[in-house]
């Protein structure tokens, strides 16, 4: 199994922390993480607030490319409606350039609609946008010139320099939940990226959903999936219990604030379908409380050997996927994130590269 590091960069959670502090830990995780045996060194994009504020994260990673040389780099996700696609293509050449091969260059089409507002832009538009630029973008880096002429995106074609020096093939990765996204990631030829938010078994249709359509248009097996979760390990059960209640209940609290889930107006704009179901589901459960319940369930807390049988309870239901973890969310202490990491690296991640593959498995499920 792979296994990457989500970089969260949030200061919710905490009643003083600043900006600094929140990056300066961050990146002391990340190369913590690059030193014990991690795969890939993972951020998302986010502005403007406290749940996550990372307003480049390609730039971000050439930092981190060379601070931690040993390990690969990806986004989870840059956010296409929110760019030119040109500029997205120029700028993943230069980090893929720089990091001899090892960006995995991963797309989204946004959520919040606080930061669809300040950008000026519609959600309405956001799939159209995806849609478009998405491909010029991927087609952009495997041969070295971007072009285009739809709706959204008039591109007169142009040579991408530095010219892309490495193949992207398997380096593709999109955010994907509703029917939509799922259907673009498998035209994309992407990883789908999906989030520990709801009991797999409700995403396991739409998983393979993805598989049949990725072989429908390619004609080959798919990509393994990537499943982001926000992880709290210790050796004390009862205690890890309760710092996750903490911790990750408050990164639901934040998610639902930033994303504004108990609102009504993922009914009204176009796209966002799963998200809909989401704040029922929330609403239906009693609000943040029956969130954070079916979160837990969810998500991965407790001893090593606790998460480890969850790990493998989840191959059962969706089969192999890669996995992304983050240590530090919702006021997490650096301390504990750290000890996290640590004894995830040390216990976790021996028995789960080891792991063959699951398929009979999750046939069987």
């Amino acid at each position: 199994m792979d296994v990457g590091m989500m970089m969260v960069f949030a200061s919710y959670g905490w009643e003083s922390c600043s900006d600094q502090r929140v990056w300066d830990e961050e990146i002391r995780l990340a190369r913590l993480a690059a030193d014990s045996g991690f795969d890939c060194l993972w951020s998302a994009e986010h502005h403007f607030n406290d749940y996550s504020f990372v307003p480049d994260n390609l730039a971000l990673m050439t930092h981190l490319t060379a601070l931690c040389p040993g390990i690969d780099v990806g986004t989870a996700a840059v956010i296409i409606p929110w760019h030119d696609p040109l500029r997205v293509a120029e700028n993943a050449a230069v980090l893929d350039m720089l990091s001899k091969g090892r960006l995995r260059l991963g797309l989204g089409r946004g959520l919040a609609r606080r930061e669809f507002a300040a950008f000026r832009m519609s959600m309405d538009e956001s799939r159209g946008r995806f849609d478009e630029a998405a491909p010029m973008i991927v087609e952009a880096l495997r041969t070295g010139f971007m072009e285009g002429d739809g709706r959204y995106y008039k591109q007169p074609r142009i040579e991408i320099r530095p010219r892309p020096m490495h193949s992207f093939d398997g380096r593709i990765y999109a955010v994907a939940s509703s029917e939509d996204s799922i259907d673009s990631a498998a035209k994309l030829g992407a990883h789908i990226v999906m989030f520990a938010d709801r009991p797999w078994e409700m995403r396991a249709p739409m998983i393979e959903r993805g598989r049949e359509l990725h072989r429908k248009y390619h004609g080959g097996e798919p990509p393994t999936i990537m499943l982001t979760e926000f992880c709290v390990c210790g050796t004390d059960l009862a205690a890890t219990e309760e710092e996750a209640r903490r911790y990750q209940g408050k990164f639901v609290e934040s998610n639902f604030y930033h994303y504004e889930f108990l609102g009504e107006h993922f009914k009204s704009v176009k796209g966002y379908d799963s998200y809909q179901q989401k704040a029922d589901l929330a609403r239906k459960a009693g609000g943040i409380e029956g969130a954070v319940t079916g979160f837990m369930q969810a998500a991965s807390w407790g001893t090593p050997d606790k998460i480890l049988r969850g790990l493998e309870a989840r191959r059962k239901v969706v089969g192999d996927f890669e996995l992304n973890v983050a240590f530090r969310f919702g006021g997490t202490p650096l301390e504990v994130s750290e000890r996290g990491l640590k004894l995830f690296a040390k216990e976790v991640l021996p028995v789960v590269k080891s792991w063959g593959p699951a398929k009979v498995a999750a046939q069987a499920a």
